[in-house]
């Protein structure tokens, strides 16, 4: 079954996760932001396209967007 919304096939190549690259790209804080884009964006677009989806990909970014912040809180309180 396809999962367009955990892992969708088109953004997997050769066994790396697109959003693995953007993060591997970006500062901390500009991996943020993008998420938050992300979230802003499905959740803008959910009465036009792909209700359900849309929800439920804002709501993946939204779960990633939290882990990250927590991920970054614990290496803050890890260094000082």
């Amino acid at each position: 079954m396809v999962d367009n919304v955990n892992q969708p096939a088109h953004y997997t190549s050769g066994g790396v996760e697109c959003i693995d690259a953007i993060e591997a790209a970006l500062t901390p804080e500009e991996f943020r932001g993008f998420l938050k884009g992300n979230v802003l964006k499905y959740t803008w677009r959910e009465r036009m396209k792909a209700q359900i989806e849309s929800l439920l990909k804002a709501q993946w970014y939204l779960t990633r967007l939290i882990t990250h912040d927590r991920t970054q809180e614990n290496q803050r309180t890890q260094d000082s």
